[in-house]
């Protein structure tokens, strides 16, 4: 039977870009927690993800999902110091992403480019890992275990900061003051409203896409530069799902890289004390270091 761990202990992680900290809890309502998180200060890698499928099958796609997405991206970086090695990087098809339709005015280097190539490639693969667990249970093509997976990736110490996304788990940015939100909630819901409906709208859970149960994704991805002091939020939807924007912003303008434990508490705690009937889950990057695009 699968028994449920968390990847990263909660204490502080030191990054190229400053420090980083996670928490996660079960929350109120439900008896086990499928979320997970993963800080890799040598990757430079953060990423939270929300598993869904019920009982041992939520927890086990998440940690999978999120052991996939690293090893993948170790593996990459291990090759590119080992030209004659690229069976070291693990490759399930060639890459069908183009990153120069994400660069219109053509402002990335080669470097940047390469970088975005690795991080599609390792969130397909993490898909593959999960969605060949639900054929060997005959659960595939839309039913199995999935998850989301959102995070941020420095592959370079002076380099940007890439993003990547899936489902409705949050990326959040705080900059002089202001909470902005960086990732889109791929979900019924936020499609609903984009297109203009107010009225019978579907559930705010119901997910457009998932890793896992579809052979087939499209992750968001895009790359952000960096100031010092930025405070940047990865959470699951357990934890900004009843709590607003403003009392968010409050909680992350105290962080100043010693105190994000505390402001992983305050957080969790306030989903709690606002309703929140799900898992929650935070991990907090306080910046003290600058990456340009």
């Amino acid at each position: 039977m699968y028994q449920w761990k968390q990847l990263t202990p909660s204490v502080p992680h030191q990054l190229a870009l400053g420090v980083a900290f996670g928490m996660t809890d079960v929350g109120t309502v439900r008896r086990s927690n499928e979320d997970n998180f993963l800080i890799d200060a040598g990757l430079g890698l953060l990423a939270v993800a929300d598993g869904m499928g019920g009982h041992a099958a939520g927890e086990v796609a998440s940690s999978d999902a999120l052991n996939a997405l690293a090893s993948f991206i170790r593996a990459a970086r291990s090759a590119e110091h080992d030209a004659d090695s690229d069976a070291t990087r693990p490759r399930f098809r060639p890459s069908n992403y183009d990153p120069s339709q994400a660069d219109p005015d053509a402002t990335w280097t080669d470097a940047t480019m390469g970088a975005m190539i690795v991080l599609h490639d390792a969130v397909e693969f993490a898909n593959e890992r999960v969605y060949q667990n639900n054929l060997a249970t005959d659960q595939a093509d839309g039913g199995g275990m999935g998850t989301t997976l959102t995070g941020l990736w420095q592959p370079a110490p002076d380099g940007p900061l890439f993003v990547f996304h899936v489902g409705d788990s949050r990326l959040y940015r705080l900059r002089n003051g202001w909470l902005a939100q960086i990732t889109r909630d791929q979900t019924m819901y936020q499609q609903a409203i984009e297109a203009g409906s107010f009225e019978n709208l579907p559930p705010r859970n119901l997910l457009l896409q998932a890793v896992g149960p579809d052979p087939i994704i499209l992750p968001e991805l895009q790359s952000q530069a960096v100031a010092p002091g930025d405070v940047y939020m990865l959470c699951s939807d357990g934890l900004y799902g009843h709590s607003d924007d403003e009392a968010l912003a409050d909680v992350l303008a105290r962080a100043d890289g010693e105190n994000l434990q505390v402001c992983c508490e305050r957080l969790i705690e306030m989903a709690k004390r606002d309703g929140s009937r799900d898992n929650i889950t935070v991990v907090l990057l306080y910046c003290k270091q600058q990456a340009a695009l």
